[in-house]
């Protein structure tokens, strides 16, 4: 299983942008997806979840400006990010909990995608 994440970039303060992040390979079903980041210095730290249900819960810092959702028909989740702040500088990181089909049996692992740097800057 692979996770794609796209998206980043370099704003102004105020901004947005949408981050995406694709599942692909043996994938019986997605659990819970997430987003996390890491800036420069600090540990890694959850932004947003969403559940199978769409339940959803966002750090403090972010709520009210950030939405995840997901697509499951495309295996996707995404992260619309209004408002932006520079202290929203970091690397962004997807991450899925997965229903792993292999070999005639199913597993459960989770899965981190490459990360995407966002830059909040003017």
């Amino acid at each position: 299983v692979q996770l794609q994440a796209s998206g980043g970039g370099l704003v102004q303060p105020g901004g947005s942008l949408t981050l995406s992040c694709a599942a692909s390979g043996s994938i019986f079903s997605i659990n819970n997806m997430a987003w996390w980041r890491q800036a420069p210095g600090n540990q890694r730290e959850l932004v947003a979840a969403i559940t199978t249900g769409g339940t959803t819960n966002y750090a403090d810092s972010v709520k009210g400006r950030f939405t995840i959702s997901r697509d499951d028909a495309k295996n996707t989740v995404y992260l619309q990010m209004n408002s932006l702040k520079p202290g929203d500088t970091a690397v962004y990181y997807c991450k899925a909990d997965v229903h792993v089909s292999e070999y005639g049996s199913v597993y459960r692992d989770a899965f981190w995608g490459q990360g995407t740097l966002v830059t909040v800057s003017s």
